[in-house]
């Protein structure tokens, strides 16, 4: 795409090549520098209501730095350079996605379309599919990329930045009681695949059936019947919640005979899948709660540890002394989930609680709580979609990490309710 619509063509359709270089959920900072140089050529920026709120929760995330060196009770480790990675890379992210926005809603409506935007997220809905698919059928698939080449090895071995440069297919768990293959190409991990496949399937279905032609529903109808393969396979159950709760939403915001189709549609689908061999799959998952003791030990422990930093928190993760089978400070043959889990670990909300403390928190909650409140009356597909989305953000919210990927989806769906409320030309 030739114009200054480029940086998000680059980032969405350009997604794989971004993952195989090893940049993945990362591009969105690398592309904010030209987004950034472009912005400051248009001046005056535009902003959208609520943009107050980002600042204030960017301000804290950087007076937050001032407690990276201190450890709350219950927590273990030395302050190091991973507690800084991880500290910038998070800044980074905050402003780079801050940056985003900002750059969609000052694109005016010639030089990039809305159903064109919608059109790429339906494109890297396509590829979500497929890296789900890759997951399943080649779990094993890893390689080396490029940036990870390149990166000093103190660097490059830090857990969290090698789940960002290692592309990998899958994560292989015992979730069920036996090995399993969760996909998670292309990105950084299995929940964040989750939660962006539901983000970006809504906008696919907007895209490419709401303002598609037939054959376009005809693709539509294949990829989502091929998609219900790693959605199951998953294991997500955040991900099943959230795309239940997202067919009550619509029946209930849509009317006449878009209500009937969709509910005739759901009821064939459900039949379908019923007799389906992913059906047994789904309801195994249901009787094993796997995960539940270790959220529930990770999220008391993040409260108590946030209690002793209230308003500003501790600028990044802290390991939790032990873990929720054993007080011990390291994996045994006999408890091998033994250890240091992270704190905020289970959710974006129990990630700001322990990073910017309950501050940090409500800040986040109140942003996207403010744009439902002002976009739930834009009936539009559109619209309807991007309160969906921010319904999505509040629910994961408690049990997925907005960082790194679904972070800069999550402010995409907004920055399309924001170009949705401004006149045609895209000025206000």
């Amino acid at each position: 795409m030739i114009g200054p619509a480029w940086p998000i063509a680059a980032l969405l359709v350009g997604y794989p090549l971004w993952w195989a270089l090893g940049f993945g959920g990362l591009s969105v900072v690398v592309l904010a520098v030209p987004m950034a140089v472009l912005l400051w050529r248009r001046r005056p920026v535009k902003v959208p209501r609520g943009f107050g709120l980002w600042l204030l929760l960017l301000a804290g995330y950087l007076i937050s730095g001032l407690m990276l060196g201190e450890s709350p009770p219950g927590t273990y480790g030395e302050f190091g350079a991973g507690r800084l990675i991880g500290y910038g890379m998070r800044l980074a992210l905050y402003c780079a996605v801050l940056i985003m926005v900002l750059y969609l809603g000052n694109l005016t409506e010639r030089e990039l379309p809305q159903l064109r935007l919608v059109r790429m997220l339906g494109v890297l809905f396509v590829t979500t599919v497929a890296g789900g698919l890759l997951g399943l059928l080649h779990p094993g698939f890893a390689f080396t990329s490029p940036v990870e080449l390149l990166l000093p090895e103190w660097i490059g071995e830090n857990p969290f930045v090698r789940n960002l440069i290692h592309p990998t297919a899958a994560q292989t768990q015992k979730v069920l009681g036996f090995s399993l293959p969760r996909p998670e190409a292309p990105y950084e991990w299995a929940n964040a695949w989750g939660s962006n496949a539901s983000v970006l399937l809504v906008w696919f279905v907007v895209g490419w059936w709401v303002y598609g032609r037939a054959r376009h529903k005809v693709f539509v109808a294949v990829v989502v019947a091929l998609a219900a393969v790693p959605i199951v396979y998953s294991l997500n159950r955040g991900l099943w919640i959230g795309l239940g709760l997202a067919v009550l939403y619509l029946i209930v915001r849509v009317g006449g005979r878009t209500r009937a189709a969709l509910c005739a549609a759901v009821a064939a689908g459900a039949l379908a899948f019923l007799l389906s061999p992913l059906a047994p799959l789904f309801a195994q998952r249901l009787d094993r709660p796997h995960s539940n003791d270790i959220r529930a030990f990770t999220v008391s422990a993040t409260l108590a540890a946030a209690t002793h930093s209230p308003v500003i928190g501790y600028g990044n993760t802290r390991n939790a002394t032990g873990s929720h089978r054993s007080i011990t400070t390291g994996k045994t043959g006999w408890c091998r989930t033994c250890g240091h889990p992270p704190l905020g670990s289970d959710g974006q909300l129990w990630l700001l609680v322990i990073t910017q403390g309950f501050t940090g928190a409500a800040l986040y909650v109140t942003f996207f709580l403010g744009a439902i409140r002002r976009h739930w009356r834009d009936r539009s597909p559109i619209g309807l979609g991007g309160v969906l989305v921010m319904g999505f953000v509040l629910l994961y919210m408690f049990v997925y990490d907005g960082l790194v990927t679904p972070l800069s989806l999550y402010l995409i769906s907004f920055a399309l309710l924001w170009r949705n409320a401004q006149p045609a030309g895209g000025t206000s």
